[in-house]
């Protein structure tokens, strides 16, 4: 009887693991400057989550940073965080997440975050130096296979917020640059890339500089473009 009663609780235990949903956490604390869309981006992403069989957790409580609670998230995706969010020990248990194989998602202003943590630096894969006004730019896109990609134009233009970097890192799987002849005010000449992927310490990291404006969580486009990034971050092929 003991031996039946122990099968039916794994089997239990089974089905609730095939029927529990991944999980999400958009993490938007802001230390530096506040983007107005992020107001509309976390209920976004919950609708990609609803439409797309994932839940979304979010909170800007740095205090949800520790190895038990991370624990339980397929992707942490950093929406428009600025300046120094996460004290040390939130940090170190950041970095476990990712060496365990955990998935990152940064969005727009996720490289003008942690300056003084170089471990960040690089899994983000790049920090913010300067912006010019908002304007229409043409991006190309470089790599129409990849899931947050293949269904962009090649040629794709764009009203955003368009960021300058000071440091960009070498090992990055780039998706879209963007056309300095396009428009005025960028400062990285032709190398300037707007959205990237890469395995990085054991994880999976993707970042796209697109979405600062509180239009951009109403263009398909642009959804469709985020939600490749977090699909790979979780570790989705499709």
């Amino acid at each position: 009887m003991k031996k039946l009663l122990t099968i039916c609780l794994l089997i239990g235990a089974s089905i609730t693991q095939v029927l529990a949903k991944d999980k999400v956490l958009v993490f938007c604390k802001t230390a530096g400057f506040h983007h107005n869309s992020i107001a509309v981006g976390v209920p976004a992403i919950m609708k990609l989550g609803q439409e797309n069989n994932f839940d979304v957790d979010s909170t800007t409580n740095a205090a949800k940073f520790t190895i038990d609670n991370l624990k339980q998230y397929k992707a942490v995706i950093f929406l428009s965080t600025t300046g120094d969010v996460l004290n040390d020990t939130q940090q170190a248990a950041f970095e476990q997440y990712i060496k365990t194989g955990g998935g990152f998602v940064g969005v727009h202003a996720a490289t003008d975050t942690e300056y003084d943590w170089p471990w960040y630096g690089k899994l983000v894969g790049a920090y913010f130096k300067s912006h010019p006004k908002q304007q229409e730019a043409t991006l190309d896109v470089f790599d129409r296979n990849f899931i947050a990609t293949k269904h962009l134009p090649e040629t794709w233009k764009r009203w955003d917020e368009w960021y300058n970097y000071k440091w960009i890192g070498d090992d990055l799987h780039v998706l879209i640059k963007i056309d300095e002849k396009s428009y005025t005010g960028g400062e990285n000449g032709d190398n300037h890339p707007m959205a990237w992927y890469h395995n990085f310490d054991g994880g999976r990291a993707f970042y796209t500089e697109l979405g600062h404006t509180d239009e951009s969580y109403a263009d398909p486009l642009y959804l469709n473009h985020l939600l490749g990034g977090i699909k790979y971050a979780m570790g989705r092929k499709n």
